[in-house]
């Protein structure tokens, strides 16, 4: 509990919802209407939405999109980003003020947060090739990481930079898997980048095998604290580098395995901390209520990896509980507080649980993927700004384009041509 409730961001990590519906679907003013007495859902209690969300079939009563109503939203999502890409290429900042500013105080903080939220950004549209305006907007991105030096440590107990690393790398890995600068000078920059970042994370992994943002117990070079869902993310990024033809030590992907296997629960769940002896509890964060997107991310990873520990059986059984439960990560949509919505989820758990559910759905036969792809679109679409942006938690600039990368990667996998 205690790790937990200092675990203040994870950018996997309160502004009103869309006032505008998509090509008919209502708009979410209609819906709070509906379900809450007129009041916005960042204004209700927990206990509040909760019993909004009970409404209709699973707790969810807004209609399935269409495929012309995923376009609009993906469409929407990708203009936004295209529209606030910093001037020097990258995504996010400090500029906009936010309730734990003097928590993240920081420039080497935001300087991990940028470099993540950039290689994001990139990731989300490398996926429109056709956009002459995207296909320009990854150009800037990936000079800025290019440019960037790998983030430093912020602070002793602050481990941050671990973000940029695994989401940078993940940008610079996917860009050198899409090939556009193949065989050119900014091929081989991007190489010695990945590189670096690989270096970087392999200097941070815990003794556990595993990675995390904070470092409260040891304070140590090397830190001691790691969480499974940022340990499933770094697993994803060195797979897509390992792909890419990079330098992937296998001992650093075989450890980080091995710290989420100790992270697997009997009940279904993976614990938020990767400890000897996780504990479950009653309504905690480790119960399947409060480990709805980790669950997603988990089983990717293995899949991601290669390893053979997740079965089909256990990602539908996933993907089941993911929608059979959303109302619980509806609960603690854009809360202000982290850990204050019941089984302690917090806002930013949304639209990172939301990607890696999506990424899940390339896994699967058509047969499966048919049975979740609406579902999933629906629970992206219903959260669009009416400016095009997705976001789940207030942090400075960084909550929107990283919710907005999420979901438009989110939005691109749920299509029905894919």
């Amino acid at each position: 509990m205690k790790r937990a409730c200092r675990a203040l961001a994870a950018l996997a990590l309160s502004l009103p919802a869309a006032a505008q519906g998509l090509d008919g679907a209502p708009s979410q003013a209609e819906l709070e209407s509906r379900s809450a007495g007129g009041r916005k859902l960042s204004e209700l209690k927990p206990e509040e939405v909760l019993d909004a969300a009970r409404t209709g079939a699973e707790g969810e009563d807004t209609p399935l999109p269409d495929p012309a109503t995923i376009v609009a939203a993906l469409r929407r999502g990708v203009n936004w980003l295209l529209a606030h890409q910093n001037e020097d290429g990258s995504w996010g900042g400090w500029h906009e003020a936010g309730p734990w500013d003097e928590f993240w105080s920081n420039i080497h903080t935001h300087k991990a947060w940028i470099t993540a939220t950039t290689g994001l950004a990139v990731m989300s549209l490398l996926e429109q090739p056709d956009d002459e305006r995207a296909r320009a907007a990854v150009q800037r991105g990936v000079d800025f990481l290019l440019a960037e030096p790998a983030p430093q440590r912020p602070s002793d107990w602050d481990v941050d930079n671990t973000w940029g690393y695994i989401y940078g790398l993940d940008g610079v890995a996917s860009v050198l898997l899409e090939g556009r600068f193949r065989d050119s000078e900014r091929d081989a920059r991007l190489r010695a980048k990945a590189e670096e970042y690989i270096e970087k994370l392999a200097a941070y992994q815990t003794p556990s095998g595993g990675w995390g943002y904070y470092d409260f117990d040891s304070l140590a070079k090397r830190p001691s604290w790691a969480t499974s869902f940022q340990t499933a993310a770094a697993v994803c990024a060195l797979a897509q580098a390992r792909d890419a033809g990079l330098p992937v030590p296998g001992r650093l992907t075989a450890r980080a395995l091995d710290a989420l296997r100790r992270c697997r629960l009997p009940n279904g769940a993976w614990s938020y901390n990767v400890d000897a002896v996780p504990h479950m509890g009653l309504e905690w964060i480790d119960n399947v209520k409060g480990s709805l997107s980790r669950i997603q991310a988990c089983h990717f990873a293995f899949l991601r990896a290669g390893a053979n520990d997740v079965s089909r059986d256990d990602v539908l059984a996933g993907l089941d509980e993911f929608f059979r439960h959303h109302r619980f990560l509806d609960v603690a949509y854009q809360k202000p507080v982290p850990h204050e919505a019941f089984y302690l989820n917090s806002g930013y758990f949304y639209f990172f649980g939301h990607f890696y559910a999506a990424r899940l759905l390339d896994t699967l036969e058509p047969s499966d993927r048919a049975r979740y792809a609406s579902r999933l679109a629906r629970e992206v679409v219903k959260r669009q700004e009416a400016d095009g942006s997705l976001w789940d938690y207030h942090m400075n600039a960084y909550g929107r384009p990283y919710g907005t990368a999420f979901g438009t990667m989110t939005l691109t996998r749920t299509l029905p041509e894919r």
